[in-house]
């Protein structure tokens, strides 16, 4: 695969990364990537940035070194009614929104409700992506979540990162292959994600490249070497974000 883009990225501003802004621009360039994602953590992750941090985006190009960027925020899923952790206001500020669940910010129920709440924020209209939703931080139904992105036309994502022996999660081989194969069984496109916190983990999917294999999921599925169809797919679900009221500034 000839990656041409990688969204799920974090800087120094998500309190726990390594890298500026410009450095992982630059290394996007390096790397012959098209587009880079920066979706620094939302407030409800320790050591992260104040809101006002995505109010104040517009000033940031988005073009470096010949890498468009996309800015965004990597949202938390809060509890399972699916509350995200910005105001609505902030939605229109960003190029992208990829939401997930955070252990140190989440608080969960059964299985079956914290579905409810993966779900719910798939169909929050403003979701472009779900992070890691098979990285086992919490108990989850597979199948309604994929079929509920497959009828939103969320991506949901396989993150190389959480696949890191380091990273000590038991159950995201087994839960993300399933991801896969029921997302294969859909011909529903999926996503790769770095979660690089660091300049050199940009658009490395180590972890992510042997589970493909093993499901033998479908390259043309994938669309990190696809930035047209990526970008159809996000502008396509979107459509409702035109039909939707956004709050005024809460400053």
């Amino acid at each position: 695969m000839n990656c041409k883009l990688d969204i799920h990225t974090h800087t120094l501003a998500s309190g726990h990364a390594y890298s500026t802004l410009m450095e992982m621009a630059k290394t996007a360039s390096e790397k012959g990537l098209e587009i880079l994602g920066i979706t620094d953590h939302a407030p409800s992750v320790p050591g992260s940035v104040q809101p006002i941090y995505f109010r104040n985006t517009h000033v940031i190009p988005r073009e470096m070194y010949g890498v468009r960027l996309l800015i965004g925020a990597e949202l938390n899923i809060l509890d399972t009614q699916g509350t995200l952790d910005l105001e609505p206001f902030y939605y229109r500020l960003m190029d992208v929104r990829i939401a997930g669940i955070h252990k140190m910010c989440w608080s969960g129920g059964t299985a079956s409700q914290n579905t409810d709440g993966m779900i719910a924020a798939i169909e929050n209209p403003w979701t472009d992506i779900i992070a890691h939703p098979g990285d086992g931080t919490c108990e989850l139904c597979f199948e309604p979540i994929v079929d509920a992105a497959y009828r939103t036309g969320t991506l949901l994502e396989l993150n190389s990162s959480s696949l890191r022996p380091i990273r000590n999660k038991p159950s995201a081989h087994t839960n993300n292959l399933e991801i896969l194969r029921l997302c294969k069984k859909r011909d529903m496109p999926i996503i790769l994600g770095s979660d690089a916190h660091i300049c050199f983990d940009i658009a490395n999917y180590q972890y992510a490249l042997p589970l493909l294999a093993e499901a033998d999921f479908p390259p043309e599925l994938i669309v990190n070497d696809k930035p047209d169809l990526f970008f159809q797919i996000i502008e396509a679900s979107g459509m409702e974000r035109f039909y939707t009221r956004i709050p005024d500034s809460p400053y």
